[in-house]
């Protein structure tokens, strides 16, 4: 982390709470130049400014939050952490009256300075849709300041809780005390007990916590609706991520409409499973078994080596970017105690070589976790020169290069695997994924967007509980037995906590990319133009019509059912190969 400061404790980290605060001074005095009549090449110099200004708060805040999740027990970074919110809180309420200026605008005037802006046009676009949402300056301090010490605090606490979390079973006739990413390596494999033994005791530790997680969930989602809700006026909880992601509302309720109505196709995959694991219906513990038992493991310079191949394949320069992870020594894949459980890939400023954490254990589709991080990664490096405000694609479109890579990686796989057992295990891990990417987390969102109507009508912890089993038995219906400690799964998806609604956007990433991946093996050498566009945009052009000029349309019902129908082609091939 050396490319962000030193050390906890060097004086170039001390240097930037300094730098910081001067800089922001210099920001206040804009307070008394902005006018209707502001020449633009003046209002381009405020922007620069405030990007500077982003800059730095970005680099310090993602400074001590990645060291927490190298060590989720780390007091030190909590309390780097903890100062950091306050202070970077602090100087987005004091640079909050450029925003509210601009939001307030005449629409011609507006136009006119968005007319020179030339890369920040998007940025600016967007604040504005978000006028009818805005409160006063005063109302957003006091919201900015109650943050850091509520929600904020809260998903801090959540995290803290759960990721010091250890878990016992038994492997091999011998009692191991395990991480959650370790214990989660069990389910995937081909003991039925073994696999119910992880989760019972996955439940069992969730289960015991799960009034004080339940009721910190609850406080969360009271938070957001009070602000989102009756201060912002977002005529619903998921509208305000709706707007956010610039995702229509009606594009999101097709999605989860879809989703919905092709339960039955996911439903008809783990009848398949049962048959081929000769059981005569799966459990709940039994839907990512391995149909055929396959201990292949892939050691960790291996497993690098066939992700670049898979991304050189493709483009040589998504292979070049994903080295340049590795060549600047910015990801972690050890496995060990404290660390945060997951994957993720950070993007502290758009001129950084993203940070990369993993937990490797040398599974395949650990192997594929990895392709879809660097592919984040790529994303990141191939939109890095925007501004530090249109860099970043929106949260549905943030999946795309992930699940992109992935795919080529575990086409790859499928292409170069000489282990029979192994690629017809990778064929049905293919289909697992596309469950647990599209299918699962749509119903996540479906359970979020219930429970935040159920927790303004007053509903228990328990009976939230109840209604997370029901919507279980909607997914799977008669095909899997779902035992009743899974009525605490909720309380285990750090997302619903952290970032309501953010789940669907992994179903919208899932669901886009299979289309554009039909259209890669349909067009080859045609297509990859039209797919760098897409990421090299980063956040700088609207998503719908981003994808409008790449033939997409995600209004139409058809296009999210184009993306089951692959599903279904995939099954069908599976089936005869039964």
């Amino acid at each position: 982390m050396a490319d962000l400061f030193s050390a906890p404790d060097g004086a170039d980290l001390e240097a930037a709470f300094v730098t910081l605060e001067a800089q922001m001074q210099a920001f206040e005095s804009v307070r008394e130049q902005l006018r209707s009549d502001l020449p633009a090449a003046e209002f381009l110099g405020y922007v620069q400014q405030l990007e500077t200004l982003t800059l730095g708060m970005h680099r310090l805040n993602y400074y001590p939050s990645l060291r927490f999740a190298e060590n989720t027990q780390d007091q030190n970074a909590l309390t780097l952490m903890a100062r950091v919110e306050q202070f970077t809180a602090e100087l987005a309420n004091r640079s909050l009256f450029f925003e509210l200026w601009w939001k307030a605008l005449p629409e011609a005037e507006a136009e006119r300075l968005m007319a020179e802006s030339g890369d920040r046009r998007y940025w600016l676009e967007s604040l504005r849709m978000f006028r009818p949402h805005t409160l006063s300056e005063a109302e957003e301090k006091i919201i900015n300041l109650k943050n850091v010490t509520g929600a904020s605090a809260l998903s801090t606490l959540y995290d803290t809780l759960t990721n010091r979390y250890t878990f016992h079973v038994t492997v091999d006739g011998s009692p191991r005390e395990m991480t959650r990413g370790e214990l989660m390596s069990l389910v995937r494999q081909a003991d039925p007990d073994l696999r119910a033994q992880a989760y019972q005791e996955l439940y069992r530790v969730y289960g015991q916590d799960g009034p004080i997680l339940g009721q910190i969930y609850q406080t969360l989602v009271r938070d957001w609706r009070s602000e989102q809700v009756q201060l912002r006026k977002f005529s619903s909880p998921i509208a305000a991520r709706n707007l956010a992601n610039d995702i229509p509302d009606a594009v999101v309720d097709t999605l989860l409409s879809v989703t919905r109505q092709n339960t039955g196709l996911f439903q008809r995959f783990f009848r398949l499973k049962a048959r081929l694991l000769g059981m005569e219906r799966l459990r709940r513990y039994d839907i990512y078994a391995p149909v055929v038992q396959s201990d292949k493991t892939y050691a960790f310079p291996q497993a690098a080596e066939m992700v670049f191949s898979s991304f050189r394949e493709f483009d040589p320069q998504f292979a070049q970017l994903a080295e340049r992870v590795f060549a600047e020594n910015h990801l972690d894949s050890q496995v060990r105690k404290g660390k945060r459980g997951g994957a993720f890939c950070a993007t502290a400023a758009p001129t950084l070589t993203p940070w990369v954490l993993v937990n490797y254990q040398g599974r395949a589709d650990d192997v594929a976790t990895l392709a879809h991080e660097l592919g984040h990664a790529i994303h990141s490096m191939l939109a890095s020169h925007h501004s530090v405000f249109t860099a970043h694609a929106c949260l549905p479109l943030a999946e795309t290069a992930s699940t992109f890579g992935e795919m080529m990686l575990v086409d790859r796989l499928l292409s170069s695997e000489d282990d029979p057992n192994v690629r017809r295990d990778l064929l049905f891990r293919q289909m697992d994924d596309a469950y647990a990417t599209i299918q699962r987390q749509a119903f996540f969102a479906l359970f979020e967007r219930q429970a935040h109507g159920l927790i303004q009508e007053g509903a228990s912890v328990d009976a939230l509980a109840e209604a997370y089993l029901e919507n279980l038995r909607e997914q799977f219906g008669e095909a899997v037995e779902v035992a009743d400690e899974f009525r605490w799964e909720w309380v285990s998806i750090p997302h619903i906590y952290n970032v309501p609604f953010y789940v669907y956007a992994y179903s919208f990433g899932q669901l886009l990319v299979l289309s554009l991946y039909q259209q890669f093996q349909q067009e080859g050498q045609a297509f990859k133009p039209r797919y760098r566009r897409i990421l090299e945009a980063g956040g700088s052009v609207a998503p719908v019509k981003l994808l409008a000029e790449a033939g997409i349309d995600i209004y139409a019902e058809s296009f999210w059912q184009g993306g089951y129908a692959v599903l279904s082609r995939t099954l069908d091939q599976l089936e005869k190969l039964a």
